[in-house]
């Protein structure tokens, strides 16, 4: 039976993330800041996240952006994961949420050799080695799901 080249597009990404996220706390590899339990996401939010391990899933989250989006930059990122402001009985208006959470869980994955800046057009982009690793995750995924 042949085996079909399986990529990270394939699964579904909330599987993706969770997997890649226990993956990453497994190993270990991925230096905890002192501030994650008290530092909030965004401005605009009240509570910091109520899961101790948010910045697993924060960075599993980037990783499969950057495979996704690639070229990217810690601005862009900002916008995607930003939201709604309340404010009150004035009208709502869009918000970016915190750089240094970006940047932080950008700078654990050049650490693990996951993504790199783009010297030419700057930005981040997915590494072979990266694309590697996360291809062999959607692929236990994969024959997970499958049975395989």
């Amino acid at each position: 039976m042949a085996t079909t080249a399986v990529t990270l597009k394939d699964v579904c990404p909330q599987e993706f993330i969770a997997t890649y996220a226990r993956f990453l706390k497994k190993t270990g590899r991925v230096q905890i800041p002192k501030w994650n339990d008290i530092a909030k996401t965004a401005t605009y939010k009240e509570l910091p996240p109520t899961n101790p391990d948010w910045i697993y899933y924060r960075i599993a989250t980037l990783a499969r952006k950057v495979y996704i989006r690639g070229g990217d930059g810690v601005g862009t990122y900002r916008r995607v994961f930003g939201g709604n402001r309340r404010n009150g009985v004035r009208p709502n208006h869009f918000a970016d949420v915190n750089g240094g959470n970006i940047r932080y869980c950008l700078k654990q994955l050049q650490n693990l050799k996951v993504i790199e800046v783009d010297a030419v057009k700057g930005g981040r982009t997915i590494t072979a080695t990266g694309r590697r690793d996360l291809d062999r995750i959607a692929k236990q995924i994969f024959d997970k799901k499958n049975k395989i």
